[in-house]
């Protein structure tokens, strides 16, 4: 079968030009063809194409040569071409493992020619090996037939080159024999490839972790020596025996890109233990045990039978919402207002007063008074309206002084902008009372319904942490929301930011800008908050650092500004579970009344998360300016592992008690550096649930 292939090849060989002549010379003739190839398709026009069979036939015949490029830029060891191919074409464009007319995969030749750069990039690519290669035995007889067919094709050109006279078949022959020497050398160097090559070292650094109370994570790294072959996969075996026998599961991992797996489907409170070796093209190398060598699936929860904090609250919140609009429905939301007869002098005045100043379009300027903005941004964009302005719209008049418990309360209605006309309603029938809090809030709730209905949209975004105000005594509370399909508008148009900013002619002066001037110069940084506060943390177990300030009316909390809807943190490992193991050597430390408690017992998972925390504590003191020294009366909150949804989770380090929180005029003597800010506490609770 090998003969009748090679003879094929051969065949081929005289019906298409001759080979390269040398490496050099294949690679600039492939790298030609490539480009060549690349240009012509792309210049088609689609109208031209006779039609589908046609397209599809050249579409074919586009990858076959891309699949051509690829084997020939592993033959000549080509990382770049490579990287390049394989970041051009998917997998399955590519051919990636399907086997050429010798049988073999791009995978076996850079294997087996030790190219250990290559391997990689097609192994994160989703190469696999030849399946004919089932036993050393059929490898090493494959490779055996390749060199002798190349040898025996190099003796007959030679003979056929030398016996004839020179004229243009004894050029082309010349040719081909320079190229099959060429390819004898490759079968040879990969012949002796795999006859020097010996099974692969156990791996290193292999880290048993419980994942849950069900499963257990190990982690490994690749064997230390460099000089077997590539490792191509490796097996997870697991046992409730330290003998492996009996075994009770097994794992290939042939997906190299995160040397990691997780056992699932495991008996909570049994210990179970694992090992994991490596593979390459001579066989399975020895098993490496994990470190701790057993692990017992667990939570900490468990320790003392707690339930999760959060279960069922989001639907008791749900039900007890749905109650208070059943109520409203059925009883007086929908009746008129009983005290309008009191104020119809007032009414009538308000609506002569709105014949000349309508409240159904945007502000152009601003007057003393309490406004809402929205900024709506795509890109590098942002949305105007027709006069080139960031949509305004009116929210009091006559209010020059935000409390700050009417600002948060509507940071507090931004979580319900579909539920604008019902808490209206509601609002509405309470005037009775003539509060001016809620005078105030109503009027929120109906600038909040204008610039719905003048944009066309509901959902207004996020609030800005912290209202713009100026010396004229204008206050703008800024929403904004980041636009991330072909989403359309009402009344507005986009606009480069950069076109905005320096088109707009300010009415102020420098020293005293309006509010207007102020967002509009701090724009971007708003737009970067906004953006940075949507960021999720990877999973992971992280240690935070509490810390809070206060003043009059508000208690602020430190956060980082690259994630303000975070504490401030380091990531102590990328597992997120604590076991129950754990947790109760933490409560023993914390319990303690030595200032450093004993170390726990090496290879076990406490000793573990013991060093883990120890580095993250003095990261995270660093990160926040603080001496190690000062962090020894510092405390580990031991009361729960703040979980946030299950694949992010928190312990928390706290100062001393009396410095948890600072007081307005309290000295602190360590500042965090650049990169901090502080938020109002409601504010931060409500990014933090987002």
């Amino acid at each position: 079968k090998m003969t009748q292939q090679m003879r094929d090849l051969q065949l081929a060989q005289a019906r298409k030009p001759p080979g390269p002549s040398s490496p050099n010379a294949a690679k600039r003739l492939y790298r030609n063809l490539s480009g060549k190839f690349r240009v012509n398709y792309t210049s088609f026009d689609e109208g031209s194409l006779a039609g589908r069979g046609e397209k599809e036939k050249l579409r074919k015949s586009y990858l076959f040569q891309s699949n051509a490029a690829l084997f020939e830029a592993v033959e000549l060891q080509d990382l770049d071409r490579v990287q390049e191919l394989l970041k051009q074409y998917s997998p399955e464009e590519l051919d990636l493992n399907t086997p050429n007319s010798e049988g073999l995969l791009p995978l076996d030749i850079a294997i087996m020619t030790n190219n250990t750069p290559i391997a990689r990039a097609l192994l994160q690519a989703g190469a696999k090996e030849s399946p004919h290669f089932v036993s050393l035995e059929s490898r090493s007889l494959h490779l055996s037939t390749l060199v002798r067919e190349a040898e025996q094709r190099v003796n007959e050109l030679t003979a056929q080159v030398v016996n004839e006279a020179p004229n243009a078949d004894c050029s082309e022959k010349e040719k081909q024999l320079k190229a099959w020497e060429w390819r004898y050398r490759l079968y040879k160097r990969m012949k002796a490839g795999f006859e020097h090559a010996r099974v692969p070292d156990a791996p290193t650094n292999v880290h048993l972790s419980v994942a849950s109370s069900s499963s257990v994570q190990v982690t490994f790294w690749e064997p230390l020596s460099a000089n077997s072959a590539v490792v191509t996969k490796y097996k997870v075996e697991w046992s409730c025996s330290p003998t492996f026998s009996p075994l009770l599961g097994e794992a290939v991992i042939d997906k190299l890109k995160n040397l990691h797996f997780t056992i699932q489907g495991l008996v909570s409170g049994t210990a179970y233990y694992v090992q994991v070796s490596a593979y390459n093209m001579k066989g399975w190398g020895p098993p490496q045990a994990s470190v701790p060598p057993f692990a017992v699936p667990s939570n900490w929860r468990e320790y003392d039978g707690r339930a999760p904090r959060r279960r069922g609250q989001a639907e008791a919140l749900d039900h007890l919402l749905s109650q208070v609009k059943t109520v409203h429905q059925h009883c007086v939301c929908h009746e008129p207002c009983k005290n309008q007869p009191q104020s119809r002098k007032h009414s009538v005045s308000k609506s002569l007063k709105h014949l000349f100043h309508p409240g159904s379009k945007f502000l152009k300027t601003l007057k003393r008074g309490l406004y809402l903005t929205a900024i709506f941004y795509k890109d590098d964009n942002i949305l105007v309206t027709h006069e080139d302005q960031i949509p305004v719209v009116e929210i009091d008049d006559t209010y020059s002084c935000l409390l700050m418990q009417d600002f948060l309360w509507f940071t507090k209605v931004s979580c319900m902008w579909d539920e604008i006309l019902w808490l209206r309603q509601c609002v509405t029938v309470s005037q009775s009372s003539c509060s001016c809090i809620l005078q105030t809030r109503f009027k929120m709730l109906l600038a909040i319904s204008q610039m719905q209905g003048l944009l066309g949209i509901q959902d207004l975004g996020q609030v800005f942490f912290e209202p713009v105000k100026d010396k004229q005594g204008n206050i703008l509370i800024v929403t904004l929301k980041e636009v991330k399909t072909n989403q359309t508008f009402e009344s507005v148009r986009w606009v480069p930011i950069c076109k905005l900013q320096t088109s707009r002619k300010s009415v102020s002066s420098p020293e005293e800008p309006t509010a207007l001037d102020m967002l509009l110069i701090s724009v971007q940084d708003k737009l970067a908050y906004h953006q940075r506060s949507s960021h999720a943390l990877s999973p992971g177990l992280y240690l935070g650092y509490l810390k809070l300030c206060s003043a009059v009316d508000q208690i602020r909390v430190l956060v980082p500004e690259r994630l303000p809807n975070i504490l401030c943190h380091v990531k102590i490992r990328s597992n997120p579970n604590i076991s129950r193991e754990e947790w109760e050597w933490l409560q023993k430390m914390v319990s303690v009344e030595e200032p450093v408690p004993a170390e726990p017992e090496a290879k076990t998972s406490q000793n573990h998360l013991f060093q883990e925390l120890q580095v993250a504590i003095k990261e995270l003191m660093t990160l926040v300016n603080i001496p190690l020294q000062e962090a020894k009366d510092f405390r580990l909150y031991s009361q729960e592992v703040l979980d946030f949804g299950g694949q992010v989770s928190f312990l928390l380090l706290l100062p001393p008690s009396d410095d948890v929180c600072t007081a307005p005029g309290q000295n602190n003597p360590y500042t965090p550096r650049s990169g901090f800010l502080t938020l109002p506490l409601q504010i931060f609770e409500l990014g933090e649930e987002g």
